[in-house]
């Protein structure tokens, strides 16, 4: 993975108020491939080069127009996607605003010994964050999705399925993504409206990636996952969506949402999803008694999953001590993350 180097964010909109991150793609068109093999067969040089050729710069998930780079100046970041992405522009009636859908299918996808073949689907919120260190304006680095599923697809352990990165709401991210208010890390903010997300999900995306591509459907067939608010809206959408998600990988969910509520949503556990990873850090927050609290919350969800008849072999959690609130540590738990999840379970080929 290449390290990008990314100037100043500039956002543009285009007419009808699409975000886009591909500046080729408009609302109704097919989808565009942005990684090594897609629609269209657009290599990724080939996508780089095009994109400078017509004066527009991708870098931070922003597009820049007519910007020209002086001696010493950084250059424009250079995407880091490796698998065959494609985009999907969604228009939210639940919402009302439009996100990038982004869809990697696994190696294969289009050979015609696969023709008939359907894939499980895992949904990962922040998909800004997932494949492509330019799009993740924060930290400048990526969960690294498409390497780790390609990587561990080729090595057989995982199954071949297709991944779809959901783009979060920019400034409206917490509120879509909280069900309660944040009291602790966000006092301020007005009341949250994450109880809809989890029927954006079913009622929106999902029918997106089922009419687009060969999935396989059901709770035994599809997983959700996220980080922080992501992490958040990722387990309540397991609790009320019981019969749609069977696998959860929620990473530093910030579990104080709603002064503990979403801790006492899971006591008694009646949703039962097959298996569930938590991963969280030692040094997420500065402040160690913070820390320690948060760390608590997810000992306490665990032990009412366990309560509830989890083993070790449908619940995993894992706390990193040395891991802080980066995309860099949801990188590296992701292998173990994945092959807990989906490496011996039943998920349909």
């Amino acid at each position: 993975m290449r390290s990008p180097v990314c100037g100043a964010h500039t956002s543009l909109l285009r007419p009808g108020g699409l975000d886009k991150t591909d500046p080729f793609a408009t609302a109704g068109q097919a989808p565009r491939s942005i990684g090594a093999r897609g629609v269209g067969r657009h290599h990724k040089s080939s996508l780089i080069s095009r994109v400078i050729r017509s004066g527009l710069l991708l870098c931070a998930g922003q597009l820049t127009a007519g910007v020209s780079f002086a001696a010493g100046a950084p250059a424009p970041c250079q995407s880091t996607v490796t698998g065959d992405l494609r985009l999907h522009s969604l228009t939210s009636a639940i919402f009302h605003n439009t996100r990038t859908i982004r869809v990697l299918v696994p190696p294969g996808y289009e050979s015609a010994e696969n023709a008939a073949r359907r894939y499980p689907v895992l949904y990962l919120l922040d998909g800004q964050n997932l494949f492509d260190a330019c799009l993740s304006e924060v930290s400048h680095h990526e969960w690294e999705v498409d390497e780790t599923v390609y990587r561990l697809i080729r090595e057989h352990k995982i199954p071949p399925l297709i991944v779809v990165g959901i783009d979060n709401a920019g400034a409206d991210r917490a509120a879509e993504y909280l069900p309660y208010k944040d009291y602790l890390g966000n006092p301020t903010m007005p009341e949250p409206i994450g109880k809809k997300f989890p029927d954006f999900l079913t009622d929106e995306v999902m029918p997106l990636v089922d009419g687009n591509y060969r999935t396989l459907r059901g709770h035994d067939h599809t997983g959700l996952g996220g980080s922080s608010y992501g992490g958040v809206a990722t387990l309540y959408a397991l609790l009320v969506k019981p019969h749609e998600f069977g696998f959860g990988l929620i990473e530093s969910a910030s579990l104080s949402v709603g002064m503990g509520q979403l801790v006492r949503d899971t006591a008694p556990l009646v949703a039962r999803p097959n298996r569930v990873y938590f991963g969280f850090g030692g040094k997420e927050a500065d402040n160690p008694a913070t820390n320690d609290m948060m760390i608590g919350l997810i000992r306490q969800v665990q032990a009412n999953f366990e309560a509830a008849g989890y083993d070790r072999a449908r619940l995993r959690v894992v706390i990193d001590p040395d891991a802080r609130h980066t995309e860099v540590a949801w990188a590296k738990r992701l292998p173990d993350a994945l092959t807990f999840l989906f490496g011996s379970s039943s998920v349909g080929q």
